[in-house]
């Protein structure tokens, strides 16, 4: 949606605060980026949003008794001596087995804007360039030749096998066979064997003890763990640590390298300067 023509979008006031906001020409429905109101489109106006309910009643004989009206709604004055309703907190056990998910932050794949959503939500829409942000986790068990965009983990099993694509997620776990590109907004943990052919972009790498791991293309992350058997290029922003069982081969470049007793590394280091914050 950030890059459709200008001539394919139309301007749209929010029914609730009067904010206009440009939207595709052919949308049903939206939310205001300002007040986050949701609200429909109609003829190319923001009309406030209704949820229409239609209820079947059961055919009445007639020889059925007429039937009573509905109880009233107490008077407002009946609301105001009773006060405030408290709600009834949840059981000790609803907490226990049904914990409420804390919300996440998530970053849009088109503009790159980050924002915060409830925990138990599948999809989301950016509040500022209105794209579609997916947030399902995959289990892959089988091979997969699909492109995978969602802010949700994914996680490739034993018997998986994703080649030939590019996976956009949270956390990757390889635990099968990847052929593709990787860019992970979180953590990519590797307790496999095999080539990565693809670029790999992500937060955190972590290749688990046990593993044995070739990237075919340079790998950029912020921190890097390795406590396994790795080929490659690796290029951090951060510290990359080296556990007893490593055996790292290729050019790393880091701020900071860290080796534990046992470990080895075979092949070029270079030291950059750490970044300082922002103010």
């Amino acid at each position: 949606m950030a890059d459709e023509p200008q001539r394919h979008r139309i301007e749209v006031a929010c029914p609730e605060c009067g904010k206009v906001q440009f939207e595709p020409a052919l949308v049903v429905s939206t939310q205001c980026r300002a007040c986050r109101a949701n609200f429909q489109v109609r003829e190319g106006k923001g009309v406030v949003r209704t949820h229409p309910i239609t209820r079947l009643a059961v055919p009445r004989k007639d020889s059925d008794p007429e039937p009573e009206p509905p109880p009233q709604a107490p008077a407002l004055e009946t609301f105001l001596r009773r006060g405030p309703v408290v709600p009834v907190p949840q059981s000790f056990l609803m907490r226990l087995f049904n914990p409420a998910k804390p919300p996440r932050e998530i970053t849009c794949f088109g503009c790159g804007h980050s924002y915060a959503t409830v925990g138990e939500a599948q999809s989301s829409q950016c509040p500022k360039c209105s794209g579609y942000i997916s947030l399902l986790s995959y289990d892959i068990t089988e091979h997969w030749n699909r492109r995978i965009q969602t802010c949700g983990d994914v996680v490739i099993q034993k018997s998986g096998t994703v080649a030939g694509v590019t996976l956009k997620c949270h956390n990757l776990t390889v635990l099968g066979e990847l052929a593709g590109s990787v860019e992970c907004t979180g953590d990519l943990i590797i307790r496999s064997h095999g080539k990565i052919t693809g670029d790999v972009q992500c937060r955190n790498l972590r290749v688990e003890k046990g593993a044995r791991v070739e990237f075919l293309n340079p790998v950029t992350a912020v921190t890097a763990f390795i406590d396994g058997n790795v080929r490659g290029q690796i290029s951090c922003s951060g510290p990359v640590t080296l556990e007893k069982r490593a055996h790292l081969q290729g050019l790393v470049r880091t701020t900071s390298l860290i080796v534990k007793p046992g470990a080895k590394h075979t092949g070029t280091i270079e030291m950059i300067p750490e970044l300082s914050p922002q103010v």
